[in-house]
């Protein structure tokens, strides 16, 4: 009998809804995914496709007038959906750790960030002497590339440029050595030498710390840099899933294939350099479109993709997309 592998997380079916006013926002609507240990994984898609909600379902941190009303998260073995206030204290920050997207407004500006950074490492060692705590977070600012990393303790959020700060929130996310960090959009507002650096940055720091990522971002060349594994996202929806290699190699959805397209490319002559966009625009999702979710802006649609939802297809055992062109019909 071969032994399987137990994922590090695995979220099934997850629904997680949005109570307003005029009506209910399906933020992540019906969602499956899973993490392998030592794997970093993409979630990629536009803005409001449900990444960031999926992000947040995980971490248990989804505020009115949002609520999860259904499906399991299963993180190392346990249902966190099951979990009380107190053990979702105890795993947030120590266990899973989340890197926001921007790090100016999620470090307080009137405390040093080296305070800020101890603080997670006590609240979750509480036998640890404030010193202690406070060497831990020097020698973390320099595994992450903080020169001057004992000065640079006692500094404010202001007294940083916005790569340094983002090297914080990563300094912040590890420093108790999570067994997953959640990035959400890291490289957001970051200059293209300041993303490689931070990118490699997580490379890195994932073998050496021996934790899984899961990387949230509309930019596929953040994907292609670093990740094994990638979800593609629309609406609320999983609509594809492959290894990073196959997707870009042989994309099937109609929508990967449009974000594909999207991304600018150097190896172009200049007759067909015009960048592509894909057309039309997201639902709005008080009313999303009956059928596939895609159709409206699908130039492949069909006259069932207005009608039903499509099925989950099996391309390959690496390879599963969300479309009626892969359906036996």
């Amino acid at each position: 009998m071969v032994d399987t592998i137990q994922p590090l997380l695995e979220i099934k079916h997850l629904k997680t809804q949005f109570f307003t006013s005029k009506g209910i926002v399906p933020g992540a609507d019906d969602v499956s995914l899973t993490i392998d240990k030592g794997k970093i994984v993409g979630v990629v898609g536009e803005s409001g496709c449900g990444k960031s909600v999926t992000a947040l379902s995980i971490m248990q941190l989804i505020s009115e007038p949002g609520k999860i009303v259904g499906g399991e998260i299963l993180f190392d073995g346990r249902d966190l959906l099951k979990s009380s206030k107190q053990q979702m204290y105890t795993i947030r920050g120590n266990e899973i750790s989340m890197i926001f997207q921007e790090p100016m407004t999620s470090l307080n500006p009137v405390y040093p960030v080296g305070k800020q950074v101890a603080e997670t490492l006590l609240i979750h060692n509480s036998h640890l002497s404030k010193e202690a705590a406070k060497k831990a977070v020097i020698n973390m600012f320099e595994l992450v590339g903080i020169p001057d990393a004992k000065r640079r303790f006692q500094v404010y959020p202001h007294q940083l440029s916005g790569g340094l700060r983002q090297r914080i929130m990563i300094a912040m996310a590890l420093i108790c050595k999570p067994k997953l960090l959640i990035a959400d959009e890291p490289t957001t507002a970051l200059d293209v030498t300041i993303e490689a650096q931070i990118l490699q940055l997580l490379k890195d720091l994932q073998e050496e710390i021996d934790t899984s990522i899961m990387i949230i971002t509309h930019n596929l060349g953040v994907v292609a840099e670093v990740c094994d594994d990638v979800y593609v996202m629309y609406a609320g929806k999983v609509v594809e899933h492959s290894d990073v290699f196959e997707l870009f190699d042989h994309p099937k959805h109609p929508y990967t294939k449009g974000l594909l397209k999207s991304m600018p490319r150097s190896d172009v002559d200049e007759q067909r350099r015009k960048l592509y966009s894909i057309k039309g625009m997201v639902p709005n999702m008080l009313r999303p479109p009956q059928g596939c979710r895609f159709h409206p802006r699908c130039s492949e649609a069909m006259d069932i993709c207005k009608k039903t939802e499509p099925t989950v297809v099996t391309i390959n055992e690496q390879h599963c997309v969300s479309c009626w062109k892969y359906n036996e019909r």
